[in-house]
């Protein structure tokens, strides 16, 4: 039988539902109670009110928030890029490495080898507050590497998003398009019962819009819902064919026209923002205002992966969408955790009200918006996930 736990003396609850406390988007309760009743939230309001459990646990005056919901990672891997992220920062060119540096590490690797680097920046992240993950492959690049990195990854989280198609590998260079096939065919087969999603990097060097259009579409026939990585090297096609095939997230971002910021508006697709890799390739910064402004969804995620964003911090992101993109800590922390939910099509994660799933942080801080306001300051000092503290 499920015990009954009631948190209370919470100076500020964030249940990002409207229709609670403050009536905000963030749904802000003031000296508030959350009652758990085995993996779900049973009930919300005020401390005063809150009704009889069977336990009780006292947060002291801090902030109580959902757990981060990080619906954009490349956790499994092998090997680490610190020389390129050295020579990138030291000014120098740096031309060997990036994704086929990874590729080999991750090919050479055993299975126990990736599980256990993939649990140890998932417990890393989980101290940080996050209890919701996606993870991709894309490390791989064969067909038995890329379906046992999802076998791996499913064994941790339902959020597995097939990445076959991350770039050409070396040993397809002189024919894409025979790597296309591949991606669509053999691979496929493979790998989609071991996952929810399929993902394509549509940029320059990688696939331009016909092979995505392609990838996504042979996934969607396989069961597997598009998300794709658009735009964030460069302006492209990636983010309207993200609309185009209701892709449940356009990931980056970076590079967006007029045009782009319109059928994002219109559709259903999530922007998902990774501040964390404009941040480690000191790259141009996506304008999150630009999109809140046009009433585009968005989320905010860390990317983290060891060439481009080797971060599993959501709180960090928060504090440089907030500094650097023209986000409030309002918007940015729902993005981080609604937002996150949106990009993954769940609505059971992400909120604290009742009926959702009982996954909270507990900040050592009366507001959430000390995520922003004390950068780098490791204020997450419990974690509840399915009604149960892991942290």
């Amino acid at each position: 039988m499920s015990s009954s736990t009631v948190i209370t003396n919470i100076a500020t609850l964030v249940t990002n539902d409207p229709s609670l406390g403050d009536r905000s988007p963030l749904g802000l309760i003031q000296d508030a109670a959350v009652v758990i009743d085995g993996d779900r939230v049973a009930w919300t309001g005020e401390s005063r009110k809150a009704p009889a459990t069977d336990n009780r646990v006292d947060a002291g005056g801090r902030a109580v928030l959902p757990g981060f919901v990080d619906s954009h990672s490349h956790l499994v891997f092998a090997g680490d890029r610190t020389q390129e992220f050295n020579a990138r920062m030291s000014g120098r060119s740096y031309s060997a490495g990036g994704i086929r540096t990874t590729v080999a590490a991750t090919r050479a690797a055993t299975d126990a080898e990736l599980e256990a680097n993939l649990t140890r920046y998932l417990g890393e992240a989980l101290r940080q507050g996050t209890t919701t993950f996606e993870t991709k492959s894309g490390y791989g690049l064969t067909v038995e590497d890329e379906s046992r990195a999802l076998r791996i990854a499913a064994a941790h989280t339902d959020e597995v998003t097939y990445l076959g198609a991350h770039i050409v590998p070396p040993d397809h260079t002189d024919d894409p398009a025979a790597y296309v096939a591949l991606v669509t065919g053999e691979m496929l087969d493979a790998c989609a019962p071991h996952a929810r999603w399929i993902d394509v990097f549509c940029e320059k060097g990688a696939f331009d819009g016909d092979q995505a259009r392609a990838i996504l579409t042979a996934g969607r026939a396989r069961g597997l819902h598009p998300r794709i990585h658009a735009n964030q090297l460069s302006y492209g096609p990636g983010v309207r064919l993200a609309v185009e095939l209701d892709a449940a997230s356009a990931d980056h971002c970076t590079h967006l026209t007029d045009a782009d910021v319109d059928a994002l508006a219109s559709g259903s697709t999530v922007a998902t923002l990774l501040p964390g890799a404009e941040f480690s390739t000191r790259a141009e910064w996506p304008d999150a205002r630009r999109l809140l402004d046009a009433g585009v969804t968005v989320a905010l995620s860390t990317d983290c992966n060891p060439g481009s964003s080797f971060t599993s911090s959501v709180p960090f992101c928060i504090a440089l969408a907030v500094r650097d993109m023209g986000m409030t800590p309002d918007e940015a922390v729902w993005s981080a955790t609604a937002g996150g939910a949106a990009a993954l099509r769940r609505t059971d994660i992400g909120r604290l009200a009742p009926g959702a799933r009982a996954d909270l942080t507990l900040l050592d801080a009366p507001s959430h918006v000390h995520l922003a306001y004390r950068p780098g300051v490791p204020l997450v000092s419990g974690v509840w996930r399915r009604g149960v503290r892991e942290v």
